[in-house]
């Protein structure tokens, strides 16, 4: 039985909660598992840390640190904008995205509308958070030279080009 290391495409179905309370922040519950490919970015360090080794039929809880998952808060990622660089019809709470001058996409939180600035909130919305996973896995397979190729999973729960 395949266990889950780097280059392995891995299913799982996954319940996530805020350390500490039953708050859930997200969950597979009714769809079809979560499908990734090991090692390659797409999930946050800590969970992959977590499942490695681990094999189809498994089963396991753990917990995640900020750093594991979204980072601790940065107060400087707290910044201003000249209000004519966003729609004008944006509310506080909205979340937008943009580009840096050195064409990085971000996503920020529009934190303040004043009437010539708005304050924005550039940390990940779960940045600071610790947070706990109920994780069973599905399956377990080799990733095949395609998917390696192109950095993710293809077929049914992946990518469809």
């Amino acid at each position: 039985m395949a266990q889950i290391e780097k280059d392995m495409v891995v299913g799982v179905h996954y319940r996530g909660t805020f350390t500490g309370t039953d708050e859930e922040f997200d969950s597979s519950s009714g769809r079809d598992p979560m499908v990734f490919l090991c090692g390659h970015g797409q999930m946050i360090p800590g969970f992959e840390k977590a499942l490695m080794g681990a094999e189809s039929g498994d089963s396991r809880s753990f917990d995640l640190s900020p750093e594991e998952a979204y980072g601790a808060r940065d107060e400087e990622a707290i910044q201003e904008l000249d209000k004519s660089n966003v729609p004008s019809d944006v509310n506080v709470g909205d979340m937008l995205g943009g580009r840096t001058a050195d064409g990085h996409v971000v996503q920020f939180v529009i934190k303040e509308i004043g009437d010539d600035i708005i304050t924005v909130d550039l940390n990940h919305p779960m940045a600071g958070k610790s947070l706990t996973f109920q994780v069973d896995v599905v399956d377990v397979r080799s990733a095949t030279a395609e998917e390696l190729a192109h950095g993710h999973v293809h077929g049914p729960g992946g990518h469809h080009h």
